[in-house]
């Protein structure tokens, strides 16, 4: 577990322990110098221009570029037969991560990653999900599209062995008390981290959840990324500002 922590650290920033100040200032609990900043960005590349549907393939009854983001929506007269995704098709990454801003009004959404086709259904996928939802009940969780289900829900750490369910291996904060940094209706800042067996999701600088896969059988380590529109209540998906960093 000791490299997965530090992963966790080095992608949120770690404001613990820290140097002797000048001086030698102590206040209760030892010494504290000033907080650490968050890491630069660095080595990150936009997967999409901001004005056209250039390396992206969807269904375009539901998804069109509007002031720089692209939106998907449905209305109460307007569903796709099911859940249909907009689809990156320049590259199928494996160790990446991932960053977008994204604003969802109304039922449900989500961002795939390392995922498939579901064949026989054009704009189908199946695979890991960040899920996002308008009530703010799913997300910030992992969830697999057409698979397993839930994987880690908002606050857990997960470790799925061979064939077998997820199993909590910790605590990351309390799921209401982390709900209280999801902006409704407004734009969130969304990093996933994919690299090896782990994977985690970071909302507006907090990690929301973690898990460990070590299902051989039921995994994927690489594969498409894409953005979902919901069957069901009218919703409105935008995405903007998405940029990739190859690990």
């Amino acid at each position: 577990m000791r490299t997965i922590t530090l992963l966790v650290l080095l992608s949120v920033g770690y404001a613990g322990a820290q140097p002797t100040p000048p001086g030698g200032a102590r206040r209760p609990g030892g010494f504290r110098g000033p907080n650490i900043p968050p890491l630069e960005e660095t080595g990150y590349r936009p997967i999409f221009d901001g004005k056209s549907l250039k390396g992206w393939d969807g269904d375009p009854s539901f998804w069109r570029v509007e002031d720089g983001a692209l939106v998907g929506q449905t209305a109460a007269d307007k569903q796709p037969k099911q859940n249909t995704f907009l689809i990156w098709r320049d590259g199928t990454p494996g160790n990446f991560e991932l960053k977008l801003q994204y604003r969802l009004t109304g039922f449900n959404s989500g961002i795939q990653i390392r995922s498939a086709e579901t064949p026989g259904l054009q704009w189908s996928m199946k695979g890991y999900q960040a899920d996002m939802d308008g009530a703010q009940q799913f997300t910030g969780q992992f969830y697999e599209e057409r698979g397993r289900g839930f994987l880690a829900l908002r606050g857990q750490f997960t470790y799925i062995g061979e064939g077998q369910k997820p199993a909590l291996a910790g605590s990351l904060g309390d799921n209401a008390a982390l709900k209280e940094f999801i902006k409704p209706e407004d734009w969130n800042d969304l990093h996933l981290i994919a690299r090896g067996n782990t994977l985690i999701q970071i909302l507006n600088g907090h990690v929301m959840s973690m898990l460990i896969d070590d299902d051989t059988a039921g995994r994927k380590l690489d594969g498409l990324i894409g953005i979902q529109v919901h069957l069901g209540p009218p919703m409105k998906i935008e995405v903007r500002n998405i940029r990739i960093k190859d690990l």
